[in-house]
């Protein structure tokens, strides 16, 4: 069985979200970072650099989110995706990880970064209900729940993104979202 290793107020949210909604059985280990479990040799030998999320699916170690969210999506998604679709997913995780969240979580970036990165969302969102469209995909675990953090973690007001706060709200009441990211 996968094994999911994480803490509270970790990413590991993100990945128990995307199992969740891919109906994929794993184990959750909770590493106490308080106490440097991270730390300990045994988890050194997962991820040497000693920080969460990590997974062990077999002979695989994993960690980096991103990483783990596109090696899930790869494995586990039932859908037959060609290359270029492969693709858009890994320009949307990446994007989530690299440019999203220190735009918008790191303070001394917001101002500059905010409207750069929201009104292109705001404008995906008015003409349809997921990142790549129609459906919820791995772009929409990575990018959906870094925009759910911000009502959470930083209550910066959304009002001149509506259909980003709809985004918001509509992936915030699927079932797997409620049982993991709005569990806390």
């Amino acid at each position: 069985m996968l094994k999911l290793y994480g803490a509270a107020r970790s990413r590991a949210s993100i990945i128990k979200w995307y199992l969740e909604e891919l109906e994929i059985p794993y184990e959750f280990v909770n590493l106490d970072m308080q106490s440097g479990e991270h730390r300990q040799p045994e988890y050194l030998k997962i991820n040497p650099i000693g920080k969460v999320p990590a997974i062990v699916d077999g002979d695989l170690k994993l960690w980096e989110s991103g990483a783990i969210l596109l090696y899930l999506a790869d494995k586990y998604d039932k859908a037959a995706i060609s290359a270029e679709k492969r693709a858009e997913y890994y320009q949307w995780v990446l994007f989530a990880n690299a440019s999203l969240g220190p735009g918008i979580f790191i303070e001394a970036n917001r101002e500059r970064e905010m409207s750069r990165l929201m009104t292109p969302l705001e404008e995906i969102f008015a003409k349809q209900p997921f990142v790549l469209g129609n459906e919820f995909t791995v772009a929409d675990a990575a990018v959906g729940s870094l925009l759910s953090y911000i009502p959470i973690m930083l209550k910066l007001d959304l009002s001149e993104y509506p259909h980003v706060l709809n985004y918001i709200k509509s992936i915030s009441e699927r079932p797997a979202f409620k049982n993991t990211i709005g569990a806390r």
